[in-house]
């Protein structure tokens, strides 16, 4: 679960910057949708979430094998 995390982080870390150097998100939606990332953590929400992505992980990963 460890690595599909990490990679999860840098997936969606490479995204923001892409959309910030195509300029078709600013700086601020960016910030915000950081914090609202870390403020979900936090939440009860976390885990069932964590659940779902990981079994999405499992899935593609059964297909593509």
């Amino acid at each position: 679960m460890t690595t599909f995390s990490i990679s999860a982080v840098v997936l969606l870390g490479i995204l923001l910057v892409v959309f910030l150097r195509n300029k078709t998100m600013k700086l601020s939606y960016t910030v915000l949708a950081i914090l609202f990332g870390f403020f979900l953590d936090k939440t009860s929400a976390a885990a069932p979430i964590q659940q779902f992505l990981t079994q999405i992980a499992n899935t593609i990963n059964q297909i593509t094998k």
